[in-house]
């Protein structure tokens, strides 16, 4: 059975967690969204996959609208977690991001860009 929570513990919020994330993190892109990774290395071990969501206040000014596409990409990322951890690894940290001006119509919308961003990385 599969695990559709989203803990705590798979949040991060640490300034230092963010800063070594844009520094040696890689980015992906697919339609409206764009995601920075950092995996596992020795030189920087990672403990546990962690990740977060963000939407830039340049698109969209109401924090009603940022907060209503950042639970979209939470809800995302929980429910397809087992493909998030297939085509990135189990130890990785990451950050999403909503890239368009335009707000997301449905769920499903949003939905099946993370899908395609994450098959697209399995098979590079």
């Amino acid at each position: 059975m599969t695990n559709f929570k989203y803990p705590r513990a798979e949040k991060f919020k640490k300034n230092t967690e963010i800063s070594l994330l844009f520094e040696k993190g890689k980015w992906r892109k697919n339609g409206n969204l764009r995601i920075i990774i950092l995996k596992d290395k020795p030189a920087a071990p990672i403990e546990s996959t962690k990740f977060a969501a963000s939407v830039s206040k340049k698109y969209f000014k109401r924090a009603v609208h940022r907060n209503r596409i950042k639970r979209l990409l939470r809800e995302c990322y929980r429910l397809n977690k087992d493909l998030f951890k297939e085509a990135f690894g189990n130890k990785t940290i990451a950050m999403l991001f909503w890239a368009s001006p335009e707000m997301p119509e449905k769920f499903q919308d949003v939905e099946t860009q993370f899908i395609k961003l994450c098959q697209a990385q399995k098979k590079s």
